[in-house]
């Protein structure tokens, strides 16, 4: 059977017709476990998987409608973006979820959002450029930047204010020509200040530098936060930012294999418009289920947002009675908790430990960068009682 989740916070999302008590059917652990997904088949069955970046959710309705229509109809053949109105659907989500005016013809296809990015990294950086990024951060940008022999530079977050800036500077002085951003950032599910993303727009610009800025988790702000999107922040921003964002966390839909790229001017549509054909593509179902998901799936995110909300504020309870020494700020979007489990004595990876004691699969932290050492990311995109679940198998592992 599944796991029922009824929503019982004050929820006021501008939705005509939603209602805040609907419920949300969860998939129980045996219907989960019959997923094909990389998720429910990397672990024997004996494990609890808690890492990748996929949640434990059914498919929003209208998604379903979608694939259920083209797969009745054939149309299974490849994906002309355009003629789905992709674009306008996403121009429209933005307005309305993230208070961003998006031309629809700034909207470009393509596969995923780090395949976008590799891309654009080729085409835009020469042998040896650097590329700044903030770790602890989504690990595929220290593998992307070197696959397309770029060099990553480092600046670390700070533990008061998230970005260092001044080092941030000094790294384009010092010849760096690209800035990658994760905003909201993975792994600690913080929402950059506008502020903030205001002074990295002022000091690219200053030093003919560009900004790609990864947007995957924007949909998923949680309450008491609010995501400003890079290209709203200045003109600055405008003229040296290029952003990247997708349906497939908000959604659960990265098997479907479409993302988009948004720019805001001239110059930087034109360094779009010149990637090679296949840098612009993407899975015909994946643009199908995104347009749904952008243009009528506003009623199932917000049940979904409040189910993380949720889960957040649980773990925070579940952490306090049975894992006091585990920390963690809970994060302000996504379904992604950075545990810091220093304390625990653990080692570097402490999701190693968990997993061989406990029978539970987390993130490793040190994959995030050196800066991970000693921490782990738990995914809570799932039930309240697979949260609960996870926190015993990881306290059992220390017990």
């Amino acid at each position: 059977m599944p796991v029922l989740f009824r929503t019982s916070l004050p929820i006021d999302t501008g939705v005509v017709g939603f209602d805040p008590s609907m419920d949300l059917a969860l998939p129980s652990l045996q219907q989960l476990r019959r997923r094909r997904s990389v998720k429910w088949t990397t672990y024997p069955d004996d494990v609890l998987p808690a890492w990748v970046a996929e949640m434990d959710v059914p498919l929003a309705p209208p998604v379903c409608e979608a694939l259920a229509s083209a797969i009745e109809r054939g149309d299974t053949g490849y994906a002309n973006p355009s003629a789905g109105r992709l674009g306008e659907a996403f121009a429209g989500f933005a307005d309305r979820r993230l208070g961003w005016t998006v031309d629809p013809h700034q909207v470009y296809p393509t596969a995923d959002v780090v395949g976008g990015i590799r891309e654009l990294l080729r085409l835009m950086t020469r042998p040896g450029d650097g590329v700044v990024i903030n770790p602890p951060v989504y690990h595929p940008f220290f593998s992307v930047i070197e696959e397309v022999g770029a060099k990553v530079v480092e600046v670390p977050l700070t533990g008061s204010s998230g970005l260092d800036l001044d080092g941030m500077e000094r790294a384009f002085e010092d010849g760096a020509r690209i800035a990658l951003l994760c905003s909201p950032h993975n792994p600690t599910g913080r929402v950059i200040p506008a502020d903030q993303l205001s002074e990295i727009a002022e000091i690219a610009v200053a030093h003919d530098v560009w900004v790609l800025s990864d947007e995957i988790h924007a949909p998923l702000v949680l309450p008491g936060a609010r995501h400003t999107a890079f290209l709203t922040v200045s003109e600055s921003a405008r003229r040296c930012g290029i952003a990247l964002i997708s349906a497939s966390k908000a959604f659960n839909i990265a098997g479907l294999q479409s993302a988009q790229i948004v720019t805001s001017s001239d110059r930087a549509r034109a360094v779009v418009e010149g990637l090679p054909h296949g840098a612009t593509h993407c899975g015909h179902l994946g643009a199908i289920a995104s347009e749904a998901a952008y243009r009528d799936g506003d009623e199932w995110l917000d049940l979904v947002i409040a189910l993380l909300d949720a889960n957040r504020q649980r773990l925070d309870q579940l952490l306090t009675g049975r894992l006091p020494s585990v920390t963690y700020d809970q994060p302000e979007a996504g379904y992604l908790a950075w545990l810091d489990c220093t304390s625990l004595g653990l080692g570097s990876d402490p999701a190693a430990v968990f997993l061989e004691r406990g029978r539970v699969a987390l993130s490793s932290g040190p994959q995030f960068g050196s800066q991970g050492a000693g921490f782990a990311r738990l995914n809570i995109g799932t039930s309240p009682e697979l949260v609960e679940e996870a926190v015993r198998r990881m306290a059992s592992a220390v017990a």
